[in-house]
């Protein structure tokens, strides 16, 4: 059996731990909290059970991936930190003694042993469970939202990104000593994504040959990340420029990113109970459901839905009041648009910040109309609101196979409005509980920016749909270990 190889190494040294180690310190905290062999449960059908050499430890091939995200660095860093900092050691179950493992290992467990596991819902899970057993979650509301993550392989150039890459580096060692300008090798600007990797291996080359500089820590992590995305452009960018799952997103009129969204549910507590990773063109309210239904099933009672007026659509206020929920969402007019006869209505989607559709190919429309036929005059009901998108990218677009008739001179979707259908919503966000529950919308807002600044979550780890639930995963875990022992100091 897998638990049993992984038997713990006896060693002399052990009682060090305890001595040096804080007992506030965050890892041994996390290490006392949680209860990490439900990974080998997780993993035990990727393994050989009876035979072949004896595999690391997933757990501690786990853990290597949780301090990734806790301290944001490379899985070269990673490796090289836990050769000498004792609470890494620590975490990882290892003597103080034992060597370390090689930093390729990382990259062939998250590809052949993590590839088949549901790892974003399991870890969710089992954080929120932790938090029901310490009783830090007292809330019956989850706080809804999404946050985006640039992809690692956008619409940026493979060269571009090794050109911003490259000065991040060069940057740091000039902070250091600016006459290492001398020695650098002159830039490239051909354009050949060729001659930039020959660049940055020779950056690099000459700063390990360079052990004062390079061994100061700000320089050394930035060397360390050059080199993975090197290594990565080698092996990926080869073979395609972008990452096929990302899509385009808007968060306003006038500002888009290419990559992904996270959709959230959080407690009152700050406790995220669910996550659901899409492309980033994908709609928040369409997710509303699937967030309601993960943070059940991972043992949340949801009497509150506190969101945006993203989430007020007609779909899921029809949904909260089956369900006895109050939906703390303001009516936003979209939440009208009627689009019935339409084959596939999903296909365009309406962004609440820049108040214009955005297909699925991820354009935004550039103008609306308006329009009302005489018979609902006096009643305000009836209005058509037509969309205009640029004609000269459908013409060119992948999905416009039953959307973009070849010839036509413009290309609109329409919408018909009915004011009147929600009077119900409308008088319930004027009372003072919708009022005084909206108050706590801005703490997902705080955790969408810790994610994205403390733990790396603006930008994608790896390419794919995988590899962003897989960051998330991770992530997630994290922020919710350290929220569950944050809570408990206070209780």
């Amino acid at each position: 059996m897998i638990k049993k190889q992984m038997s713990l190494v006896l060693s002399p040294y052990s009682g060090i731990y305890e001595l040096i180690i804080p007992k506030d310190n965050l890892l041994r905290q996390m290490n006392e909290l949680v209860d990490f062999t439900f990974i080998y449960d997780e993993l035990a059908n990727v393994y050989c059970q009876d035979n072949g050499r004896g595999a690391i430890d997933p757990v501690r091939m786990f853990k290597y991936l949780l301090l990734k995200s806790i301290f944001d660095i490379s899985d070269v860093d990673v490796v090289e930190r836990s050769k000498y900092d004792m609470s890494f050691k620590c975490f990882l179950d290892m003597p103080p003694e034992e060597g370390v493992i090689d930093a390729s290992s990382l990259t062939k467990f998250r590809k052949l042993r993590l590839k088949d596991s549901n790892l974003l819902d399991l870890l969710i899970n089992k954080t929120v469970e932790i938090a029901l057993e310490q009783g830090v979650i007292k809330s019956k509301s989850i706080i809804v939202d999404s946050t985006h993550t640039k992809a690692r392989y956008n619409q940026k150039s493979p060269r571009e990104n090794l050109v911003e890459h490259s000065k991040r580096l060069r940057k740091a060692v000039y902070a250091i000593d600016e006459t290492m300008k001398e020695q650098f090798p002159p830039k490239v600007n051909n354009g050949l994504l060729e001659d930039e990797l020959e660049y940055c291996q020779k950056l690099i080359t000459i700063l390990e040959n360079e052990e004062i500089i390079s061994g100061y820590p700000a320089v050394k992590e930035k060397i360390n990340m050059l080199k993975e995305l090197v290594d990565d452009d080698l092996e990926q960018l080869a073979l395609s420029s972008k990452d096929a799952d990302a899509k385009v997103g808007h968060k306003t009129a006038d500002t888009s990113f290419f990559g992904y969204k996270t959709h959230i549910a959080m407690t009152e507590e700050r406790i995220i109970t669910a996550a659901v990773v899409t492309s980033g063109e994908k709609h928040d309210g369409k997710q509303l459901q699937e967030l309601v239904e993960k943070s059940e099933e991972a043992g949340i009672e949801v009497r509150n839905i506190i969101g945006d007026k993203a989430y007020s659509e007609k779909d899921n206020i029809g949904y909260t009041k089956e369900n006895n929920i109050c939906l703390v969402s303001k009516l936003s007019k979209s939440v009208t648009h009627l689009q019935a006869g339409r084959t596939n209505p999903n296909a365009f989607e309406f962004n609440k910040d820049a108040e214009m559709y955005v297909c699925q190919a991820g354009h935004m429309s550039f103008k609306k109309t308006s329009s009302r036929p005489k018979k609902h005059a006096k009643d305000g009901t009836g209005t058509v609101e037509s969309y205009f998108f640029d004609v000269e990218k459908c013409k060119s677009c992948s999905f416009k196979a039953g959307c973009y008739k070849e010839g036509s001179k413009t290309k609109s979707y329409s919408v018909t409005l009915k004011h009147h259908m929600h009077e119900e919503q409308a008088a319930f966000q004027e009372s003072e509980y919708f009022k005084e529950k909206s108050k706590e919308r801005y703490k997902i807002e705080a955790k969408n920016s810790e994610l994205k600044h403390r733990h790396g979550y603006d930008v994608a780890s790896a390419s794919g749909l995988f590899g962003m639930r897989l960051q998330g995963a991770t992530t997630i875990f994290a922020v919710n270990l350290k929220r569950i022992i944050t809570l408990m100091r206070e209780k």
